[in-house]
């Protein structure tokens, strides 16, 4: 009945409110009209980075970058009704749990809260399944001077089990939020395959372009990680 009541109130107030992105047009879907609804930056398929397969809603363009960044960094919550309606575009396999990315001590004190769990927990509640969190993600050491193998072992070794695990999920969805090069999905990968993960996937709500230069791969590893 509550649950009756609450969708009943959603509706009503979207109907007497302007889409969240225009700010003309009658919310459609998730809080956006219909127009800016198809407009997005849509991708919704699978892209391989770093040798690992990632279901992609959207590519990492305007207006979806500017909204993801004011929902990580600038703690603009609202929008994140809009960036569960996008992953729940993908048609993601079966998994038996989801596992956030981990944000390391210091990111979670300096912004508040991880990103990747908010939408983690309201993905889980809706695909009824649980979020996991078995990994967790040290304090980054600067990459200055390294090279781009170099990195992508600095990035490996920030992710690291817990001691309490006590249970694991044989079939698992990784959930992040942007991806670049795929090198912190790969390293919490390799993480998740040491408990003795079987299968696991990886799902975005955006995907950023990587171009083949070098110096172009190096400097997205870098960002990947320091955005973290």
């Amino acid at each position: 009945m509550f649950k009756s009541l609450s969708t009943h109130a959603q509706r009503l107030f979207d109907y007497v409110t302007p889409c969240s992105l225009c700010e003309v047009g009658i919310k459609q879907q998730f809080g956006v009209c219909q127009s800016c609804w198809q407009q997005l930056p849509w991708l919704k398929q699978q892209i391989q980075r770093n040798q690992q397969q990632v279901y992609v809603a959207c590519h990492y363009d305007y207006p979806i970058n500017r909204i993801i960044q004011q929902f990580k960094y600038e703690q603009k919550l609202q929008h994140q009704r809009l960036l569960n309606g996008l992953l729940l575009r993908l048609r993601l396999p079966k998994v038996h749990a989801i596992v956030p990315m981990p944000i390391s001590t210091d990111r979670l004190v300096e912004r508040g809260f991880n990103q990747t769990l908010l939408l983690a927990k309201a993905l889980g509640k809706t695909l009824k399944i649980p979020v996991w969190q078995p990994i967790q993600r040290l304090a980054q050491h600067s990459q200055k001077g390294l090279s781009r193998i170099e990195r992508l072992e600095n990035i490996e070794q920030q992710f690291v089990a817990k001691s309490s695990n006590t249970i694991c999920y044989r079939t698992v969805l990784i959930l992040d939020d942007v991806m670049t090069t795929g090198s912190s999905i790969t390293a919490l990968s390799q993480a998740l395959e040491q408990l003795g993960c079987q299968k696991i996937y990886a799902a975005c709500l955006a995907a950023g372009q990587v171009k083949d230069r070098p110096s172009s791969i190096d400097f997205a590893d870098t960002m990947e990680s320091q955005l973290r």
